[in-house]
């Protein structure tokens, strides 16, 4: 069921309630696009059942599905709509339109191709356990990752979530590893990895299906490549992609987790079961490797390139006083100290998304969405497009 996990930690005040959160859902039901409509999103049955319950509990875990549906437009057909709409502008009327009318002109021209669009579709799971507060979501990218967070904050009172952060960041232990070849105990590193420069040539340099014990692999690492991603096995029972952002791409439940368990044994329950059991089991174990939660300093025995390497800085200043709150006010009825230096990131790094915002301020998912909400309200960063993607408005400076 799991191909992908991003990984968040829930608020420990939210008291789940399993009829709860299924009628909060119940207001989002996907409905396919209108014929003028670009772009749906919803929960669905995830048993596939018409009509069933948006939320299944088995064995303790929730287990929810998200469903979304846009229409497919190439970019050729719209420009080719406008270019006929101005075309026809210039001779009725003799003018050429300006780049603000172009822009209207666009959008009446996917608003006349949309009933004659084709439609994609695509789900994601959605797994809460309660006991061990995580939340989990079977995707890779964030920005679909931010759209669900999203809609549960908005729906559920109370939920508050953050990004999963550890003390070690994944970047330098996987350096680490390499360079030892001692992986954490209980996992191995398998055959495939990438490294990147942190300099201006931004060099990669990927291996697959590939021994890593060599002494290249460790040159790169000396030389200031930084792991971006390593494929591992754990238990010999998953195998996975762990990735400096403390993403786990690519699982696979390998022969060992089957054993024991019948070939009649299949069905919605049964996969369940058997995913959120091992995956549940793995996450503290990583968890553990990556040096238990909370970012703190790299300790010794690093690469020399590696010990102030940008994903594992740790400004305990702002750690302090960046605890999460639910809105754009710190404590008190003013503004939020950290917004200046948000927006100075965001310009800086131009990049306006709520992940980046959480890992670089450590504050928690629900402040860092406000953050950029204010930004968006200020004129400096755009709403979230079909994607779940913001831009900055501002030009370069």
């Amino acid at each position: 069921m799991f191909k992908n996990m991003i990984i968040y930690r829930l608020a420990k005040d939210w008291q789940g309630d399993l009829q709860v959160l299924e009628d909060a859902l119940q207001k989002i039901v996907f409905e396919e696009c209108g014929a003028t409509q670009e772009r749906s999103v919803g929960w669905v049955p995830p048993r596939g059942e018409t009509h069933g319950p948006l939320v299944e509990s088995v064995a303790g875990q929730w287990v929810m599905r998200f469903m979304t549906e846009a229409k497919v437009l190439p970019a050729s057909v719209v420009n080719r709509k406008v270019n006929e709409k101005v075309e026809h502008i210039e001779k009725t009327e003799g003018r050429k339109p300006g780049k603000k009318e172009k822009r209207e002109l666009k959008e009446e021209a996917k608003l006349d191709l949309l009933p004659m669009a084709f439609t994609k579709q695509g789900s994601m799971w959605v797994w809460i356990d309660p006991q061990a507060r995580t939340l989990v979501l079977d995707t890779s990218a964030q920005g679909r990752a931010d759209e669900v967070v999203t809609l549960l904050v908005e729906g559920l009172p109370g939920f508050a979530v953050a990004l999963l952060d550890t003390q070690t960041s994944p970047q330098a232990a996987m350096a680490h590893w390499l360079m030892t070849q001692e992986p954490p105990a209980g996992f191995t590193a398998d055959r495939e990895t990438e490294l990147k420069a942190a300099d201006e040539s931004k060099a990669v340099v990927r291996y697959a299906r590939h021994p890593l014990d060599i002494d290249e692999v460790r040159q790169h690492i000396e030389h200031g490549k930084h792991p971006t991603k390593l494929a591992m096995t754990w238990d010999d029972r998953v195998s996975f992609v762990l990735t400096e952002g403390l993403q786990i791409k690519n699982i696979t439940l390998l022969d060992a987790v089957m054993d024991g368990n019948s070939q009649d044994d299949s069905g919605f329950d049964t996969d369940v079961a058997i995913a959120t059991g091992e995956l549940s089991r793995l996450i503290p174990d990583l968890i553990e490797a990556l040096g238990g939660e909370g970012r703190t300093a790299l300790g010794d025995g690093l690469p020399a390139s590696l010990q102030n390497a940008p994903a594992a800085e740790t400004p305990p200043a702002r750690a302090a006083r960046a605890a999460p709150a639910p809105h754009c006010e710190a404590a008190g009825d003013g503004p939020d100290p950290l917004y200046a230096e948000a927006v100075e990131l965001v310009r800086k790094d131009r990049k306006p998304s709520i992940s980046y915002l959480q890992r670089k301020l450590l504050i928690g998912y629900n402040r860092a969405a406000a953050l950029l909400e204010r930004m968006e309200a200020e004129g400096l960063v755009s709403r979230m497009d079909a994607s779940g993607k913001r831009t900055l408005l501002e030009p370069t400076t």
